[in-house]
């Protein structure tokens, strides 16, 4: 019902930038509503955590080890968030995959929505 397209991701060197993109979209309907949109990464380790999401209000929420050097930001009427990545470590590499929270549609809501993700490696 509902669909994430990731784009971004790719190799970056120490202290390089990269922006993450991610768009929501109904595959047979409109997105009536959307609370939250955010990316959560997997690291070799295994270890899958938040890195920053946004609510429909514009309230964010960041990972300590991101705070400060990366910014979430959202584009309502386009159920997009972009994830603006600055200063990147090499411990920022791995997986990231957008994800939505109550995602409703004209006849259905899906709560929990995630895209295939995006591979970021930081490496010099």
């Amino acid at each position: 019902q509902v669909q994430l397209v990731e784009s971004g991701g790719g190799l970056v060197q120490p202290g390089g930038s990269m922006r993450l993109s991610c768009t929501a979209s109904g595959t047979s309907g409109s997105i009536i509503s959307l609370y939250a949109m955010g990316w959560y990464r997997q690291n070799s380790e295994k270890q899958r955590e938040l890195v920053a999401k946004a609510t429909d209000s514009g309230t964010a929420t960041y990972a300590d080890s991101v705070r400060g050097r990366f910014t979430i930001s959202r584009d309502t009427a386009k159920n997009t968030v972009y994830l603006q990545m600055n200063s990147l470590k090499f411990e920022d590499t791995g997986v990231y995959y957008c994800n939505a929270e109550r995602v409703y549609l004209g006849g259905s809501a899906e709560y929990d929505v995630w895209g295939q993700g995006t591979q970021v490696t930081v490496s010099s």
